[in-house]
């Protein structure tokens, strides 16, 4: 097998559920990118990649390589135990999200060509029910878009050193659910609302007026020393556990005045001591 350290990412998950932008995600990001590529195949790959200067490879494997499922195990621990980085990404979403999906895209399931797309999915999740528990990270897209998945992607498997930690700091608005790959979720309900005051509800929690009112209060400023503390003593011990991402969520009602307020300055802080930090106004745009 090739030169030990190598970083293998494995992408599966669900039929619909972002796979190929996820692929294309790693590929911006440096990762030398296979689709569909039979596990087995996977030790004589990792000797060919060895030859090159890429340590960086993904590989997407469907579910229709049913090989996969029950040999996947075994390769990967040969891989983790040659001293390669091994990572299993799982990609997901509701059954609502991705029988709309087929439907936009006009598309049969893998698993189900002449019966229903809830058949399919059905039958997908029966089989992919085990290896989803051995996933080291799941990505809930149902309510990403392309873009936001692919902007959550590369904040996780940025080409930074794997031993710098990375921080995602959102904001959203309850109104539009709980983000699903949110670590920890912060509820800034409590403030007073901006949206409330006639020259600031048509502004964000961008405007210097709006953070104003947010950020210059006696109750936020206890709050945002509170949550930075919280989240600097959180991650590198996330980290130990072999976890090297956080996302910290804040919400508000309608995400586009308190959280967005909010999310801004916890940003500021943290990236101050943490090179790889990303941030990410959710619902800031919407009505």
């Amino acid at each position: 097998m090739s030169e030990p350290g190598s970083h293998i990412v494995l992408i599966t998950g669900m039929s619909g559920s972002g796979k190929s932008t996820t692929m294309r995600a790693l590929e911006d990001a440096g990762f030398f990118c296979i689709d569909n590529l039979p596990i087995l195949l996977l030790p004589k790959l990792t000797e060919l990649v060895g030859l090159g200067e890429t340590r960086k490879l993904a590989l997407t494997v469907d579910v229709r390589e049913r090989l996969f499922l029950k040999d996947a195990p075994r390769v990967l621990d040969e891989a983790r135990r040659a001293g390669h980085r091994v990572e299993v990404l799982f990609l997901d979403a509701s059954d609502d999200s991705l029988i709309r999906r087929f439907s936009e895209t006009r598309r049969r399931h893998p698993l189900a060509p002449d019966g229903s797309v809830a058949d399919g999915i059905r039958l997908e999740r029966a089989l992919l029910r085990d290896l989803r528990e051995l996933a080291d990270q799941v990505i809930d897209s149902s309510a990403l878009t392309v873009h936001d998945l692919k902007r959550t992607v590369q904040a996780r498997f940025a080409s930074e050193q794997a031993t710098a930690p990375a921080i995602s700091v959102m904001s959203f608005g309850f109104r539009y659910g709980v983000p699903p790959q949110a670590d920890m979720v912060f509820d800034v309900r409590f403030m007073p609302n901006p949206y409330f005051i006639p020259e600031m509800k048509g502004l964000t929690g961008k405007d210097p007026k709006v953070a104003a009112y947010v950020l210059d209060r006696p109750d936020t400023v206890d709050f945002m020393e509170r949550i930075t503390g919280l989240c600097q003593f959180l991650l590198p011990r996330f980290q130990s556990e072999g976890k090297s991402y956080l996302t910290v969520a804040v919400g508000c009602t309608g995400g586009k005045h308190r959280s967005v307020a909010i999310a801004h300055e916890l940003f500021n802080r943290l990236a101050i001591q943490t090179p790889r930090a990303q941030l990410w106004d959710r619902d800031i745009d919407k009505e």
